[in-house]
């Protein structure tokens, strides 16, 4: 397995056993601080101006050095597969070219399912589902402000390098172009779409890699003798711990029935809100594993992985987010009665205690998590993976021979 990444992720590819090759240029970006990154983060808001910036700035500028990245690593390595997240856009010039061309390629929805929905719901507004084209003058208000501009600003790069233009949404091109969407969820926990293109597959959270990060000092206060509230930015939006972290200490700060446990994201924990309450405990990392299994409330900002992680335990969750893709995801939580979508990046000590204590209280959210962990636990998701993978080089394989 060749890893090809950014320099600053060299170590964790090398420990896996691959070997790596970085990236050169603007594909190779350190996004472990992504305020540092991109400092013009910490003073936007929420909404279609940061969406379009995501798209332009994270995901479309480094396109041209990610493809001739990973075209070099064809070239050297001849892959049987190649696999990528589902907004690294660096394939795209492989994907609009000749199928024959390229090797197959499997796309991973590290995110919520980004194809269109019959009620028109642009992306990263977390619009509930409504009936047919409820949200049509909304999303020709984004079309304007973000998607029409994004879609010429990302054409200019394809023609600029020789390559041809993209000719349908950027969403729906990463779903239908691969050759297969490995999408790290279940089917109960995405918006309903009548049309889904054969190449999206429903396969799971993925699988937590153990051992990850030590079991802390504190271990053993999680004996079940209190009830467990696990509250984390993440590690993408934690550059600011008084969104969330901090008004959850405050709302659950005199709850000696509650043992909060803090995740800093990576961050150094001199960075929380000091000092501690009596009844919080933290570290920069947990091993998930360990955990998740032991936690009653998960509160956060919305991260798609973590929440998919959360519901595979059968975890109720509290949601406090909008930033990125966290509104829609945390839309996915409040329709599918896992939670509580408090609906805001900076949600009041007041509103969080009462939607914990409704969360611990009130048996609707635990149910709705258990039935949603029933479903998490049914595919295989290692083996899903390698099957798609087997399936998609056999058929590589096959139309060499036939050529």
């Amino acid at each position: 397995m060749i890893g090809l990444s950014v320099n600053a992720l060299r170590d964790r590819i090398e420990h896996i056993g691959a070997r790596f090759v970085p990236f050169s240029g603007a594909a190779d970006l350190d996004l472990r601080d992504f305020a540092a990154a991109y400092p013009e983060f910490r003073t936007m808001s929420p909404g279609v101006e940061m969406t379009r910036f995501y798209l332009e700035r994270v995901f479309a500028d480094p396109l041209i050095d990610q493809y001739k990245g990973v075209q070099k690593a064809i070239e050297e390595f001849t892959p049987d597969v190649i696999i990528v997240d589902n907004l690294f856009l660096g394939v795209l010039p492989l994907l609009l070219g000749p199928r024959a061309n390229r090797p197959p390629i499997i796309s991973v929805g590290s995110t919520y399912l980004l194809w269109h929905r019959t009620d028109n719901a642009p992306c990263n507004l977390g619009l509930p589902p409504a009936e047919e084209n409820a949200y049509v003058e909304i999303a020709n208000e984004v079309d304007a402000a973000c998607m029409k501009p994004f879609g010429k600003f990302i054409n200019s790069l394809l023609t600029g390098g020789g390559f041809p233009e993209l000719t349908q949404n950027i969403f729906d091109a990463v779903i239908q172009l691969p050759d297969a969407c490995l999408q790290l969820a279940v089917p109960n926990f995405e918006f309903p779409r009548p049309d889904l293109p054969p190449t999206v597959h429903f396969i799971g959270a993925m699988p937590i890699v153990a051992k990850q990060a030590p079991i802390p000092a504190w271990a053993d206060e999680l004996d079940g003798s209190r009830k467990v509230v696990f509250v984390t930015q993440g590690t993408l939006s934690n550059h600011d711990f008084t969104q969330l972290v901090g008004p959850t200490l405050s709302a659950l700060e005199n709850n000696p029935d509650l043992l909060v446990v803090v995740g800093a994201g990576g961050r150094s924990l001199d960075e929380l809100p000091k000092p501690l309450p009596a009844n919080a405990r933290a570290a920069s990392y947990f091993p998930l594993e360990w955990l998740l299994p032991k936690v009653d409330v998960f509160v956060t900002n919305g991260g798609y992985n973590t929440v998919n992680q959360a519901l595979k335990h059968g975890i109720p969750l509290v949601t406090a987010g909008l930033t990125e893709d966290k509104a829609d995801v945390n839309a996915r939580v409040e329709w599918s009665k896992a939670g509580i979508d408090l609906k805001t990046n900076t949600p009041t000590a007041e509103a969080l205690a009462q939607a914990v204590r409704s969360v611990l209280n009130e048996p609707r959210y635990r149910s709705s998590a258990a039935q949603l962990a029933i479903e998490f636990a049914k595919p295989d998701t290692r083996q899903e993976v390698i099957r798609i993978f087997d399936e998609l080089a056999c058929d590589a394989i096959s139309h060499i021979h036939h050529k």
